[in-house]
């Protein structure tokens, strides 16, 4: 028996499709933005052990999610494989190994301002994987998402190996993104998603062995533990799933203006954690970043201006 058209659910309008995207975005940095004061507690713990729990249980749970939910993963083929471990690699695993570096020679504030620079990176470099021109109005928009979001961060001190190690960093989190644009066609956010995790879980559990010992994981805290069970299920098997999603609905350039969220975000946790209330820069910086959403993000009817046409000038004189 077949269903009549009639009988079928119309399809979310395309402008629904787009918001659900955005808010899909905006909540993955979100989390991510939040894992900043829970890292915290892991400063003194094994790195790579905590690392190496913390995406063995991420994979774990998306497994199981997406079993549950009816995903359907596709078993990576030929570059595939290629692309998949350069998301494990770049955007975990040397991530986290640029971070711990650099913060030896930089504050993290000067680490936080490199990463500020992600929204520009992925609105020059994502259009172009994705065989489109980068547009001018995304750029525009990238431009002050950064500056807003470096304002919020604030300036730091650094000598030359920490600058070397924070650009490091901007790298590899933009290479998160871009490296997983050629497979989210064919595996969607839920295969990147699990497959990066599996892969950085081997990855770090390598190091772990190597470098902390097999019996690290005995060193470990409870507080060690509820840190790395949040990292595990908010910051990484909920906040891939919706980041990815937000980037195979959104395209890499105008997703990317979504991750000036992350340092409101970690402001917004320093206040609910800490009581550390920000100063006036730091709002300034705030509502700079909604500014240049609202630029990257709303519709052109919404905007006084469209700059993806030239200005001209008449002369009535």
């Amino acid at each position: 028996m077949t269903s009549s058209p009639a009988c079928l659910s119309p399809a979310p309008p395309r402008s629904t499709r787009r918001w659900s995207a955005v808010l899909a975005g905006a909540a993955a940095m979100a989390l991510v933005g939040s894992s900043t004061a829970v890292s915290g507690v892991l400063v003194d713990a094994p790195l790579w052990t905590a690392q190496a729990l913390r995406y063995a249980v991420a994979s774990l749970l998306l497994l199981a999610a997406a079993r549950a939910s009816g995903q359907r993963l596709h078993r990576p083929r030929g570059a595939e494989w290629a692309w998949l471990a350069g998301v494990c690699a770049v955007g975990l695993v040397v991530f986290n190994v640029a971070l711990v570096r650099g913060a030896a020679h930089a504050e993290p504030v000067v680490i936080g301002v490199a990463v500020a620079g992600v929204p520009l990176l992925l609105a020059l470099i994502g259009p172009l994987l994705e065989r489109r021109r980068p547009g001018p109005r995304t750029v525009a928009a990238a431009a002050v998402v950064t500056g807003g979001a470096v304002l919020v961060q604030g300036f730091g001190r650094s000598d030359a190996t920490g600058l070397a190690w924070a650009l490091l960093v901007l790298a590899c989190e933009a290479g998160f993104t871009l490296l997983a644009v050629p497979v989210l066609a064919r595996h969607g956010a839920w295969g990147v998603s699990v497959h990066a995790t599996w892969l950085a879980a081997l990855a770090f559990g390598a190091l772990a062995l190597v470098v902390d010992g097999p019996a690290a994981v005995l060193a470990l805290t409870a507080a060690d533990l509820l840190a790395t069970a949040h990292l595990a299920v908010g910051v990484t098997a909920v906040a891939f799933v919706l980041w990815y999603s937000a980037v195979r609905r959104l395209g890499a350039g105008r997703s990317g203006l979504l991750t000036g969220v992350a340092p409101v975000a970690a402001a917004g946790s320093g206040v609910l954690l800490v009581g550390a209330v920000p100063g006036v820069v730091v709002w300034a910086g705030v509502v700079v970043v909604a500014g240049g959403l609202v630029l990257g993000l709303a519709p052109r009817r919404f905007l006084p201006v469209d700059l993806t046409k030239p200005v001209t000038m008449s002369n009535d004189s």
